[in-house]
């Protein structure tokens, strides 16, 4: 579906040319999506708020960080919006380098108007997928927060496919204690059958790794 400025996404520009800029912004609010410029990367580090949709659009040949150093910057801090770099000057290893560090895409100059559009609006769609995984994921762990140590150990037991005997043997308690701490922990994460308890467990050990 076509994103415009009521999803909450914003395009963010980062060229060090005011032509340029100014261009896109025309260009890209001609759909109405709002923008934000900046003409260096560090303006665009220290100027960025924690925006969960949208997407950046960026220079590669900039003064102080280039494009893709500030690409490489934004990798390392677990930036979540997708990057487009736009360049004039592209060569193979300047692109291998760019999809490396995880850009979004890589395109050339002179560029379709309509096909810079259509890569944004893609951009901001996985954007919105990303802030959704990214919710689901805190709310799995939220409620993991909610369990006793007791009850954490019988949850990665039930994830392991142990039987209550078996964990009844493993954690040296009773199957009746067992069978209560399962239900207890049920009510609490408010899971209502066994996959579902599964799925949100795996979900809660993903928003650690992330």
């Amino acid at each position: 579906m076509p994103v415009n400025e009521e999803s909450g996404a914003i395009v963010f520009i980062v060229d060090d040319d005011a032509s340029v800029r100014d261009s896109l912004r025309w260009l890209i609010e001609s759909v109405q999506l709002p923008v934000q410029c900046f003409a260096t990367a560090q303006d665009f580090l220290d100027g960025y708020k924690n925006q969960q949709t949208g997407c950046v659009v960026l220079d590669v040949r900039m003064p102080g960080l280039s494009g893709l150093d500030l690409q490489e910057e934004l990798q390392q801090q677990n930036f979540v919006l997708p990057v487009i770099i736009i360049t004039g000057h592209a060569d193979v290893p300047m692109a291998v380098r760019a999809f490396k560090s995880g850009v979004f895409d890589f395109i050339e100059k002179p560029f379709n108007d309509q096909h810079l559009i259509d890569r944004i609006q893609q951009a901001i769609e996985k954007s919105r997928s990303q802030k959704v995984s990214i919710q689901r994921r805190q709310d799995a762990r939220d409620r993991l927060q909610k369990l006793s140590s007791r009850e954490k150990q019988v949850l990665d037991c039930i994830v392991a496919g142990c039987s209550n005997k078996t964990m009844a043997r493993e954690l040296d308690i009773s199957v009746k204690t067992i069978e209560t701490h399962r239900a207890n922990l049920m009510s609490k994460i408010e899971a209502g059958s066994v996959s579902e308890l599964v799925r949100i467990a795996l979900l809660a050990e993903r928003s650690k790794e992330d």
